[in-house]
C-alpha cells in the first residue's frame, strides 16, 4: 500500500472514531422524561412532563431558520452571548410555526434548572414553559428535507386517526442529534399534541 493510501486509511479510520465517540456522547445527552402509553413499530403516543425551553424566532425557509435560531440558542446555552457558566445541551431539538408565521427554534432546558436558575437571556431569545402533554411521534433516521417530512407528518396523521387520536395542534419537528452524525445514524422525530 502507497503511503497515500495508508494516509487516507488512517485519516478514514480516525474520522470513524470520532464520530463513533460523538454519536456515544450523544446517546448519553439528556432527554426528556415521558410515559410511553402505546408504541407500535416506529407511532408511539407519549406523555410528556412539563418542560423550560430557550427558544427564539427566526423568519425564511425552515432550514435557513433552523440554522440561524440553533446558532442563537447555542451562543445562549454555551455563554458567547451572556456572562456566566455554560448550560448543558440537551435532546432534541424542537422545531415548529410560531403564531406568526415565523420558525420557532427551542432547547430544552437540563431538568435540574428551574426558570429562576436560568441566566437572562439575551435579545432575541426567551425562557418559555410547555406544560405537560401527550403527543403522538413517529420516528425515523436520516436528513430529511420538506418532502420527507411532509410525507412523515402525513403517516403519522394516517396512524393517529385509525386510532381514534385528535391532533391539538400544529406539528413539531424533534431532531436528536448534531450535522457531524452521519445521516443514517440520526434520529428523528415529528410530534402531534393530541387532544
Amino acid at each position: 500500500m502507497g503511503k497515500a493510501k495508508w494516509i487516507a486509511a488512517a485519516a478514514a479510520g480516525t474520522a470513524a472514531v470520532a464520530a463513533a465517540a460523538y454519536y456515544l456522547h450523544e446517546r448519553n445527552t439528556e432527554k426528556p422524561d415521558y410515559d410511553l402509553l402505546v408504541e407500535e413499530g416506529h407511532f408511539a403516543l407519549r406523555e410528556y412532563l412539563p418542560l423550560i425551553v430557550a427558544e427564539t424566532e427566526q423568519p425564511g425557509h425552515r432550514e435557513t431558520a433552523f440554522g440561524n435560531g440553533f446558532r442563537i440558542l447555542a451562543d445562549y446555552i454555551f455563554a458567547r452571548s451572556r456572562p456566566g457558566a455554560k448550560i448543558a445541551m440537551t435532546a432534541p431539538v424542537l422545531c415548529d410555526r410560531s403564531e406568526g408565521g415565523d420558525w420557532r427554534t427551542r432547547f430544552i432546558m437540563p431538568s435540574k434548572y428551574r426558570r429562576v436558575d436560568l441566566p437572562q437571556p439575551p435579545e432575541g431569545v426567551a425562557i418559555a414553559d410547555i406544560p405537560a402533554r401527550r403527543m403522538a411521534a413517529i420516528r425515523f433516521g436520516g436528513t430529511p428535507d420538506e418532502a420527507d417530512l411532509a410525507n412523515r407528518e402525513a403517516a403519522l396523521r394516517e396512524w393517529m386517526a385509525a386510532n381514534e387520536l385528535s391532533p391539538a395542534g400544529p406539528p413539531e419537528y424533534a431532531f436528536y442529534n448534531s450535522p457531524f452524525i452521519p445521516g443514517k445514524l440520526r434520529r428523528n422525530e415529528i410530534l402531534i399534541p393530541v387532544a
